[in-house]
């Protein structure tokens, strides 16, 4: 040690080496000899985690619409839709979820319009392959879901900041709305077949040079969950998303 540095410590401790330490060591062993370890016998014993732990992601296949917005909101890209056939024998689309690359961060719980992505209180999730971390819809399923493992976001509109109204929040897929521009809409009806809540309609709005009906959707906002599969489905471009203020 250098002298300039030896004027920082106490005299007593000059010269000790590992006396002191070696003291402090022996004194830790007696306590926890006397006294219950500080340690747990794990795997055999467990700590309590509370419901609300963020472990792996969860789903509840049945209340699952496959919309989506969970794989886009992933940061990580670890969400995946995939089809599987549900409890009467239909394909569906239900996310799949890379667990070796998830941070736990909880965004799919957070934006998922019917709670359907939840956290969940799994945190053991050693494999020895990389195979075996890829949790598909069915096995994503965690026994004992309660409303705890449930992450809600909501949103204050502009529109009642400026009246100071600051207790009304609502939830994110409320304030934004799909609109239509008629100029570019075609008529595909491609939008009524992706959107998961069958929210938009189909309505004839008048006919073309050859006769034949012009048809243009019809958004109802009390199902629309604002997932923006007609928004990234529509060829044209002749849908957006506009907040709701």
């Amino acid at each position: 040690m250098p002298y300039k540095f030896l004027n920082k410590y106490p005299k007593k401790f000059r010269g000790t080496g590992i006396i002191v330490p070696f003291g402090m060591a022996v004194k830790r062993m007696i306590k926890s000899t006397i006294h219950r370890p500080v340690t747990i016998m794990y795997p055999y014993e467990k700590e309590w985690v509370p419901d609300n732990y963020r472990g792996r992601p969860g789903l509840r296949f049945e209340k699952c619409l496959g919309c989506g917005i969970c794989v886009r909101a992933c940061p990580t890209t670890c969400i995946e839709l995939v089809d599987v056939t549900d409890d009467k024998g239909n394909t569906v689309k239900r996310p799949q979820v890379n667990i070796g690359r998830c941070m736990m961060c909880g965004y799919c719980a957070e934006y998922c319009p019917v709670d359907a992505m939840t956290t969940t209180t799994d945190y053991e999730l050693a494999e020895f392959n990389r195979k075996d971390l890829i949790y598909d819809p069915h096995r994503l399923a965690f026994e004992g879901t309660n409303e705890m493992m449930e992450v809600h976001i909501s949103e204050h509109l502009l529109s009642n900041l400026a009246k100071g109204i600051t207790d009304k929040p609502v939830a994110f897929f409320e304030t934004d709305r799909p609109v239509l521009d008629d100029t570019k809409c075609i008529s595909c009806q491609k939008c009524a077949k992706v959107c998961p809540t069958s929210a938009i309609t189909m309505v004839v709005v008048g006919t073309n040079a050859k006769g034949r009906e012009i048809k243009h959707p019809i958004i109802e906002s009390s199902k629309c969950v604002s997932c923006e599969n007609c928004v990234i489905n529509c060829p044209k471009a002749a849908l957006k998303i506009k907040e709701v203020l």
